[in-house]
């Protein structure tokens, strides 16, 4: 919220706007000139998330037994209506619902698991919420899709994840596999949409189909420029559920955002992304994670630097020293100096890029240490990325390349954006 102080005469006039919800930074005071009417100010109408849109989605829900799949980024923004600043800005969704007495039967929990703590690649397991004593169902343990069984005592699924717009980033394939359950099962599906703070863009390699994985489930590229909400569509009329099935599902929309606005996130959306800087460097420093090269995990620099003990020290400046620490037990390069580059105040990417890779590869003292084939593979979607930077293609021509796919795909995607 914020507060305008209008002079006028000899005294203050005070007007209070109060912010409903949506992505608002802290309340402050800013003192305006006398000289500007109020006629002059100009109010951007605040984002207004899914959740917050109960009036949309509880007629939904009323007299439902309902499976929630959500993590700790599944929020409703807090309204204020006095001068304080609100403690903490936001409620869970799970318990919000159950204040107003929505029947919640369980939740799904993705990777990460349902509080956002479990390192990446971890697996989740089978529990029960502390707080709220609901059944807790892994997605990403023995199983990463709901089961006939588990779904047995569900009449709708109200699905609730921030995601962040790459391909690798694993929400979305858990997306698509509660639509398949929930397809097989004739359970509708509703998507509560959330911003995608990396739309402002489309790029990267695509994924093609002999190397679809979790990590990748359909022929997308790497950075899609599509909200969650927009994805379930696209995925629901491509025809990518499993056995062409089409899911009753219900998109509950954003109010006031674009694929350009701006938009941080209130909690990190898994537990190697804490900042904004983070979130827009992830798609391209996200390939380290198919090498050996270290991407910033057990650093405070998650996805902020990279480095590894085998590249030339004396090419890099900047060093460091991956330890254990929140979301990452094991960090890759673990107690070694890592020579590379730190990026936390690199300006705002609007594209995929490989120079940082091509960096490392170039100055590695053993290059047959840098890639992990398979892996590198699942991340890229392609075979090509690698065997194009062992040939020392520069990074203008394996752009060039991925041009032809990515036109093809923004035909398609244009179907389905809802915020034009």
């Amino acid at each position: 919220m914020a507060f305008l102080n209008c002079f006028k005469s000899t005294f203050f006039i005070w007007f209070l706007l109060v912010v409903a919800c949506g992505n608002t930074p802290k309340a402050e005071k800013s003192a305006i000139e006398p000289t500007l009417a109020l006629s002059d100010t100009i109010v951007e109408k605040p984002v207004v998330v899914a959740a917050n849109r109960t009036n949309a989605y509880l007629p939904l829900l009323k007299g439902k037994k309902v499976g929630i799949v959500g993590n700790q980024t599944s929020i409703i923004f807090k309204t204020a209506d006095k001068d304080a600043e609100l403690p903490v800005p936001y409620v869970h969704l799970v318990d919000s619902l159950l204040a107003l007495n929505v029947d919640i039967k369980k939740v799904f929990a993705p990777e990460h698991g349902f509080r956002g703590v479990v390192d990446a690649g971890e697996k989740v397991k089978d529990g029960v919420d502390s707080k709220t004593g609901l059944p807790l169902i892994s997605l990403y343990g023995k199983n990463r899709k709901p089961s006939a069984a588990q779904l047995k005592d569900i009449d709708v699924v109200l699905f609730d994840i921030q995601d962040v717009g790459v391909r690798f980033y694993t929400y979305i394939a858990t997306l698509q596999l509660v639509m398949e359950a929930c397809a097989a099962e004739n359970i509708p599906l509703i998507v509560l949409d959330r911003p995608n703070p990396n739309a402002h863009y489309i790029d990267g390699p695509t994924m093609e189909k002999a190397h679809t994985s979790f990590l990748g489930m359909t022929e997308i590229p790497l950075v899609y420029g599509m909200t969650i909400g927009e994805y379930a569509q696209m995925i629901n009329e491509e025809k990518w559920i499993e056995g062409e099935k089409k899911a009753d599902l219900t998109v509950i929309p954003l109010e006031n955002w674009t694929y350009d606005t701006e938009y941080s996130l209130p909690v990190r959306p898994s537990p190697n992304l804490p900042n904004d800087v983070a979130i827009n460097l992830y798609p391209s420093l996200g390939l380290f994670e198919g090498t050996n090269v270290n991407a910033g995990r057990g650093t405070e620099l998650q996805f902020q630097c990279y480095g590894a003990s085998f590249l030339d020290s004396t090419q890099y400046s900047f060093k460091y020293t991956p330890m254990p620490n929140f979301g990452s037990k094991n960090p890759k390069e673990k107690e070694k100096i890592c020579f590379g580059k730190d990026l936390s105040e690199f300006p705002k990417m609007s594209i995929v890029s490989v120079q940082w890779l091509l960096d490392a590869y170039t100055n590695s003292e053993d290059k047959s240490k840098v890639f992990l084939t398979s892996g590198f593979t699942k991340h890229a979607g392609t075979e090509k990325l690698q065997k194009q930077i062992e040939n020392g293609e520069t990074e203008e021509a394996i752009k060039e390349s991925w041009q032809a796919d990515l036109t093809r795909f923004k035909k398609v995607r244009k179907k389905y954006l809802l915020y034009l």
